[in-house]
């Protein structure tokens, strides 16, 4: 068994099979496999009837996943982004749906932790925070040719830095000699252009925060995962969603809220058609980490999970 097994202690573990009710015979759809341990906690509870598919855009997470679970027939492991859920799932053969889909959103211990991945600003590594290091565009390589109001746009909408468009200005005048390749070099450049730090929160934090999230696509990918998965689901079926911070949290919310009502145009008539109903109740209210858990896990402390139930069409 490799050492990195263990390396990331899964979030909200309790909470998140409860909310996926995991029945023995069941098949589950973990969409953000990371170092296994959502999907070690499903296996746990399944019988030999039961099946898990795991995908995660990583390579590195794909390949700590193949030696974990190599000896488990129930488990497939298959590289893949989850904006593109349905394809996935047809291409592994998964077409009778899923008892239960669980979304880990954001970025995992392992990725924060190895320098070279540049997704902290603790560690000087080079500036890549790429979740799939084999396709798309780094975050030096955006930095080098993104112009000042783009940059600005992106640190206020992705990282809510109020004091986005002194940071821009300071990034356009400091590349022009020395353009950004590390980690530590855009923290130290972030740092002096912030004129007041949050208490706690190394004044990085949020230009990071946001770059990683242009980078990987992360709000597209949700939103185009959560319809996705809410039609792969069966009658009964939980839809569970791990967010860590406010601009994702708020989209499951809307989602959930949106898809467990009927439409305005339809509200109040005797019949309503099938494509107009509610196809999601919502389970529960928001779930945060126990006092317990962050004390463990200060990772943990922003995670919120929301729990759906897929409703018969």
């Amino acid at each position: 068994m490799a050492p990195d097994v263990y390396e990331h202690a899964p979030v909200l573990l309790g909470e998140a099979l409860e909310g996926l009710a995991v029945r023995e015979s069941g098949t589950y759809l973990d969409a953000t496999l990371g170092r296994g341990g959502h999907t070690a906690g499903i296996l746990e509870r399944l019988g030999e009837q039961g099946r898990v598919l795991a995908v995660d855009r990583d390579p590195e997470a794909i390949a700590a996943g193949q030696r974990r679970f190599s000896g488990d027939q129930r488990v497939v492991v298959v590289k893949g982004d989850f904006s593109r859920l349905g394809d996935i799932v047809r291409e592994a053969g998964f077409v009778a749906g899923f008892d239960g889909i669980l979304l880990d959103l954001g970025v995992s211990s392992p990725q924060l932790d190895d320098p070279a991945r540049g997704f902290s600003f603790l560690r000087d590594g080079p500036l890549d925070m790429r979740m799939d290091p084999e396709s798309g565009f780094s975050a030096a390589q955006w930095l080098d040719s993104a112009g000042e109001a783009e940059i600005a746009r992106v640190l206020k909408e992705y990282g809510e830095e109020r004091f986005a468009r002194r940071i821009a200005r300071r990034i356009v005048a400091e590349r022009g000699p020395r353009p950004f390749r590390t980690t530590g070099q855009l923290a130290a450049v972030v740092a002096e252009a912030v004129p007041k730090r949050e208490p706690g929160k190394h004044p990085a934090t949020r230009t990071f925060q946001a770059l990683r999230m242009l980078v990987n696509d992360e709000i597209g990918a949700l939103e185009s995962a959560l319809p996705a998965a809410v039609a792969l689901l069966r009658p009964a079926g939980r839809l569970c969603v791990i967010s860590f911070h406010s601009l994702e949290d708020r989209r499951v919310k809307r989602f959930i809220r949106a898809e467990s009502e009927v439409p305005e145009p339809w509200r109040g008539l005797p019949t309503i058609p099938p494509e107009a109903r509610p196809r999601l109740r919502p389970v529960g209210k928001a779930i945060r980490p126990s006092v317990e858990e962050t004390g463990r896990n200060p990772r943990a402390r922003s995670a919120v999970l929301r729990v759906a139930e897929r409703l018969a069409a």
